[in-house]
């Protein structure tokens, strides 16, 4: 019921995906109804950026977010949607992150590294009752093939579908539901990698992105299987990075969700389309809280950290 923060700070260290820049990130605690803010300390003064939907500049193969969508000059602070996932994924909804860089870092190219920094600092309760945002009516968006839709339920469930034409996609799990709580979220979803393309990098790094792109960071992918010589960490590891992509970006509503998300073949792109629909329809949506622990939707009422 109550909102929770960290309980100490903790730091991480590494290069961004995309820019190959090193960049030192602190997680700080916050006060109640702070939401997620991203500080860039390398900048005189220092530049807050809050995790809002509004903020979003950038969704080319990751979330970049930016103090003014509308100027080209403007502070960003990109790839933000492991992080995002790892904090709401653990319950966090108050949180100040400290980076030194343009990027946060892509460490292994799952959430797991900023679970187990979460991990080591614990949560902490605050005396502010947590605040949902409670689906009400089904609402969808599509680009071509490609679809995205919100619907009620009792709790927070994703259902994502991916659809590639390669032999890796054809031979494995294509199809995944995440039941969401803590729990789940951390022994299925946070632990899976994100997944490139070999026959793509060139294109990328041209285009400026994927500089920091390794197998120390990624599933690689080749014509015929995985260049990664580790393998997968789990048969459905590629469509479960897709879930925990999702749930990075659906904390752009600042809330945790009580509702369903179904998405086929979405990107950053689909997904923001789609939580910015729904935004757009007041009558799709409320603010909840509870007062009462019994009525705390599935999932949500029993924190993994205390």
């Amino acid at each position: 019921m109550q909102q929770h923060t960290l309980l100490n700070s903790a730091r991480i260290a590494g290069i961004g995906l995309h820019s190959a820049a090193p960049v030192q990130l602190v997680l700080h605690p916050a006060e109640p109804n702070t939401g997620i803010v991203f500080r860039r300390s390398d900048c005189v003064p220092a530049v807050d950026i809050r995790a809002s939907l509004d903020n979003v500049s950038d969704s080319r193969r990751a979330t970049t977010l930016a103090l003014s969508t509308s100027s080209p000059g403007s502070v960003a602070v990109a790839t933000v949607e492991h992080l995002l996932a790892a904090l709401v994924g653990m319950g966090v909804d108050n949180a100040l992150v400290e980076l030194d860089s343009a990027e946060v870092p892509i460490v292994d190219g799952s959430a797991e590294p900023f679970l187990r920094l979460i991990r080591s600092t614990g949560l902490a309760a605050q005396p502010s009752l947590r605040r949902f945002l409670r689906v009400k009516e089904e609402v969808c968006v599509s680009d071509g093939d490609k679809s995205a839709c919100f619907a009620p339920h009792e709790g927070f469930r994703i259902l994502f579908t991916v659809d590639f034409d390669h032999p890796v996609f054809q031979r494995r799990v294509s199809s995944v539901e995440m039941v969401y709580s803590p729990q789940n979220f951390e022994r299925t979803v946070g632990r899976a990698r994100t997944f490139g393309f070999l026959h793509e990098l060139a294109s990328l790094q041209a285009r400026g992105l994927a500089l920091g792109g390794s197998v120390e960071n990624a599933v690689v992918l080749d014509e015929t299987g995985i260049l990664n010589e580790e393998g997968l960490r789990c048969d459905d590891e590629l469509v479960q990075h897709k879930v925990l992509d999702a749930m990075g970006d659906l904390a752009l509503a600042r809330y945790p969700i009580i509702g369903e998300y179904r998405a086929v073949k979405a990107g950053h792109t689909l997904n923001h389309g789609a939580l910015k629909a729904l935004l757009a329809r007041p009558s799709a949506w409320e603010i909840v809280t509870f007062e009462d622990a019994a009525d705390v939707p599935p999932g949500y009422g029993d924190p993994l950290l205390r």
